[in-house]
C-alpha cells in the first residue's frame, strides 16, 4: 500500500516552481538597490523591514514558535532593528501581512522568509564592512535544512501545499509592495 503522505514532487520543489515568477519579480525589484551606497543600502533595509516585520508579527500571533522549535533562534527582526537603527533609520511604512490560520500557511510564510536568509548570505558580501549588517549575516546553515525536514513532514497534501503557495506567492507580493512603497518615497 501507498504512504498516503508521500508526494510526487516535494513541497519544497513544488513552492520553488510554483513561486518562481514572483520570486523573480521580487529579486528584480531588490536589485535596483546599489548595496555598495549607504543611502540604497538603508533603503534596502526599509523596504526588506516595510513587509519583515509584518510578517514576522503574523507568524508569531499564528503560533510559529508552536510548528517551529527553534523559531526565538530563526527571528531576526531585532538585527534588522539593530541595522536600521545604526543607519540612523526609523520603522519603515509597513505592508500587510497575508493572514496566516493553518499550518501550511505558516509554512508558506516561513518559506519565503528563511529563504531570504539564504539570499542575505550571498548578498552580504555586498556590503561593505563599515555597514551594519547582522540582518544579512548568514545563520546556521543546517538550520534551512531542518526547516525543510518540517515543510516536507508537514505539508502532507496537494491542498497544503497549494495553500502554502498561495501565502508564499502574498509574501513575495508583500517584499515587493514594501520596495514599491521606498522607491517611490524616494528613500532609495
Amino acid at each position: 500500500m501507498a504512504d498516503p503522505t508521500s508526494h510526487a514532487v516535494s513541497p519544497r520543489l513544488a513552492l520553488r516552481a510554483a513561486t518562481s515568477e514572483a520570486h523573480e519579480r521580487l529579486d528584480a525589484r531588490f536589485s535596483t538597490f546599489d548595496l555598495t551606497d549607504t543611502d540604497d543600502y538603508g533603503a534596502f533595509l526599509l523596504a526588506q523591514a516595510g513587509a519583515y516585520f509584518p510578517v514576522e508579527e503574523a507568524l508569531e500571533a499564528a503560533g510559529v514558535g508552536e510548528l517551529i522549535d527553534d523559531w526565538p533562534a530563526r527571528r531576526r527582526s531585532h538585527a534588522l532593528r539593530a541595522d536600521l537603527a545604526a543607519l540612523g533609520l526609523p520603522d519603515p511604512t509597513r505592508v500587510a501581512a497575508p493572514p496566516l490560520s493553518s499550518e501550511a500557511d505558516i509554512l508558506g510564510a516561513l518559506y519565503v522568509l528563511e529563504g531570504s536568509r539564504l539570499g542575505g548570505a550571498i548578498l552580504v558580501r555586498n556590503v561593505p564592512d563599515d555597514r551594519p549588517k547582522t540582518f544579512l549575516t548568514p545563520g546556521n546553515p543546517a538550520a534551512w535544512r531542518a526547516f525543510v525536514t518540517v515543510l516536507e513532514q508537514r505539508l502532507s497534501s496537494q491542498a497544503d501545499i497549494d495553500d502554502a503557495v498561495r501565502v508564499a506567492t502574498s509574501v513575495f507580493e508583500a517584499f515587493a509592495s514594501s520596495a514599491d512603497t521606498i522607491l517611490e518615497e524616494g528613500q532609495a
